[in-house]
């Protein structure tokens, strides 16, 4: 039996199934089933989207990462986890 790319990222690093929004907050469901959220607020170029732009996050990389193609901004799912944020509080 053969162990993917993906297979080994998913067992050593976060990855995420979905991601939405909820007001300024992202969220992020990931593999093993914990939830992670975070205020938008805590990136510099997310800081300064609307609403309606942050809505419009996608995961890419089979979830290894948060894309905002209208933003051309890209968060990784493991540096999010652990709290890797550009602003504080």
């Amino acid at each position: 039996m053969s162990t993917t790319t993906v297979e080994i990222a998913q067992s050593t690093e976060p990855t995420a199934v979905r991601a939405w929004t909820e007001g300024r907050i992202v969220f992020v469901e990931l593999h093993d089933g914990r939830i992670v959220g975070f205020p938008a607020d805590r990136f510099r170029i997310l800081a300064g989207a609307t609403e309606d732009q942050l809505a419009k996050v996608q995961l890419e990389l089979d979830g290894y990462a948060l894309r905002w193609e209208e933003l051309d901004e890209d968060l990784t799912v493991p540096g999010v986890v652990a709290g890797r944020f550009q602003l504080p509080l």
